[in-house]
């Protein structure tokens, strides 16, 4: 619209509330029959009042929205697209998402899972005009088409355009695409004929998501709730989970933004990149109603969309890897699998044995007893090896004491000495510790694992009724500091069976004494208060796993004779006696005599100084 019929509108507008002013009600009564009909008309046909606000609300719009305006007026409607996996539903006012569904979830409250709704979420695209119009599309009202059905790649698809008209020609497309059995949303933003128009280099294309509570714990959903992204250059990051409030501008093209949440995320990725980014997350720790508020406003370059070629793809649904995996350009880090090898042994270890378990077993309390046992059967070698080291230890227990008695308390003496009778016995006392660092990894990616499968949320097992978060076994009428306001169970059973596997373990470690036996019996203890709101599936874990290590440890201990350990270790003695009669000392031998050497300059210095 240009100056001209901006003008005339006015007019227009001016005459029609003078109208209505001087002459509205000033004729003569007509018949009855005849004011009946004019009031059953009044819904039909605007009065002059009505005229002229309409007429306002045009110039308004002309003013605001320039020659965008004849898109501006319309009646909002909502389509569907629907599969088997997701309900997307789409507002004719904006041609944005409204409400997505995921049909196969619920809440920890047992109602209909919605990752996407109106009330906390909303995305818009704006851009600016060449007369310096800004104009979003929550402004204009577009007309949708009907659903078409077809197939790419041979998946079966639903199609469906909106289209808002400019005139003469122009006008603005998006067009949705849901794939069968999917969880993504193909999107596509095309600018017909607008090259003139707009005037802006990039659209700002922006999501605010006040992110509502679908777990039962708020502070781990807290803890889990981010924006996840990945720049063209640099690959995956995101923003920290543990700010109040944290800001990160992207000046560089970015692949794909993300709201991640525990088990669900809902994202958006580039065909091409965006231009760049600014990610905002924040939280209110008094606000119990949300858990946090991500807002993204991401550049989409004005010549890909001018020339039909800004094309984007929505996913709405779990942080599940095997899912995520398929989307390429490390969209599957949105399920948190550790960092380093703690990934790898998950990626390549665990998930696949998880994977199979699953298909043929509908219990996951049976998989993870059956996960132990086989990530048990593979650490065995390790376990033999530690165990065996063990038992050295334990039939030199005698000459240690008696080295620690003849020293009174010299500890330098001591572990010079003990160290000689280990050289002596060809024992070396880090083979018992090296199986056991070997066995960490696995350790420590369970504590990415259990936090992070979806396929144990909601799963009941024995008391627990949720085995992706804690079990409430008793609930406490109080809160302990750094434990919380329950009891978990499986914690219990974990530490209890970790201070008895330890008890086992210093019954045969002759080296484990004093605060090192202290502090090994502590740990479990301060595990149990770490743990205690930690997945009920995590702690189902460790537990099974010490029982598991027990029985081992019972079946080795058959085929370990320590009368035929402590006779090996002798002939390893006369080994080395007749091996140092033919040659020079070894190198552990010299270290041990610098050592030797060095204790009696000082102990000579500590002399000199006593007589002084």
């Amino acid at each position: 619209m240009d100056r001209n019929q901006a003008i005339g509108f006015g007019l227009i507008a001016i005459l029609l509330l003078a109208y209505s002013f001087f002459f509205a009600g000033t004729g003569e009564q007509t018949p009855t029959r005849q004011a009946t009909e004019q009031v059953a008309n009044v819904q039909q046909t605007p009065t002059p009042a009505d005229a002229a606000n309409d007429s306002l609300a045009q110039v308004q719009r002309a003013a605001t929205l320039g020659s965008f305006a004849n898109a501006a007026t319309g009646t909002a409607s909502n389509s569907t697209l629907e599969n088997q996996n997701i309900r997307v539903t789409i507002n004719s006012k904006g041609g944005q998402v409204e409400e997505v569904l995921l049909k196969n979830y619920k809440t920890h409250q047992g109602e209909p899972l919605i990752l996407f709704d109106k009330e906390s979420n909303k995305t818009d695209i704006a851009f600016t005009t060449n007369d310096g119009k800004t104009i979003k599309l929550s402004d204009l009202y577009f007309t949708a088409s009907d659903i078409i059905k077809g197939t790419d790649k041979d998946v079966s698809t639903q199609v469906i355009t909106f289209r808002a008209e400019v005139g003469n020609g122009q006008y603005i497309e998006q067009e949705y695409t849901l794939y069968d059995e999917s969880f993504q949303v193909g999107y596509a933003l095309n600018f017909h004929g607008l090259q003139n128009q707009v005037n802006s280099q990039n659209l700002i294309f922006t999501w605010t998501d006040h992110i509502k509570q679908l777990e039962r714990d708020l502070k781990q959903n807290r803890a889990k709730t981010t924006i996840n992204f990945a720049t063209v250059e640099d690959g995956y990051d995101h923003l920290s989970v543990s700010e109040s409030k944290e800001q990160m501008e992207l000046n560089e093209p970015v692949k794909w933004i993300s709201n991640k949440q525990n088990f669900f995320t809902a994202g958006i990725i580039a065909e091409d990149s965006f231009a760049g980014a600014k990610l905002e997350s924040s939280v209110d720790p008094a606000d119990t109603t949300i858990v946090k508020t991500l807002v993204s406003q991401a550049l989409i370059p004005a010549k890909d969309v001018l020339n039909g070629r800004a094309e984007f793809s929505y996913y709405f649904g779990p942080n599940d890897y095997k899912i995520l995996k398929h989307i390429g350009d490390d969209f599957e880090k949105n399920v948190d699998l550790g960092w380093g090898i703690f990934s790898w042994v998950n990626k390549w270890l665990i998930i696949p044995a998880f994977d199979f378990l699953e298909n043929y077993i509908g219990n996951y309390g049976i998989i993870i007893i059956l996960l132990v046992l086989y990530i048990k059967t593979i650490l065995l070698p390790l376990t033999y090896k530690s165990y065996l080291s063990m038992a050295k230890m334990k039939v030199l227990k005698p000459e240690i004491d008696t080295i620690k008695e003849r020293n009174d308390g010299d500890m330098q003496k001591t572990q010079m000495e003990t160290m000689k009778l280990y050289n002596e016995m060809g024992v070396n006392p880090l083979s018992g510790c090296i199986p056991m660092l070997l066995q960490l990894p696995i350790l420590f990616a369970m504590f990415n694992f259990f936090p992070n499968s979806i396929e144990l949320r909601q799963e009941p097992f024995l008391w627990a009724n949720d085995l992706s978060t804690y079990d409430v076994f008793a609930k406490l009428p109080f809160t302990i500091p750094f434990y919380g306001d329950h009891v978990s169970m499986f914690t219990l059973l974990m530490t209890a069976s970790t201070i008895l596997y330890t008890w086992s373990n210093n019954q045969m470690n002759a080296q484990m004494q004093g605060a090192m036996k202290f502090y090994s019996y502590l740990m479990p203890v301060i595990f149990m208060f770490v743990l205690n709101s930690f997945p009920a599936g995590l702690s189902f874990y460790y537990f099974v796993s010490n029982m598991v290590t027990f029985g081992q440890q019972a079946i080795i201990r058959r085929f370990v004779d320590e009368g035929k350990v402590r006779a090996k270790l002798e002939e390893n003695k006369e080994k080395r006696k007749e091996k140092k009669k033919t040659g020079g000392p070894s190198f552990t031998e010299r270290m041990q005599e610098a050592m030797r050497v060095a204790a009696e300059k000082e102990q000579q210095k500590k002399n000199k100084g006593a007589k002084k």
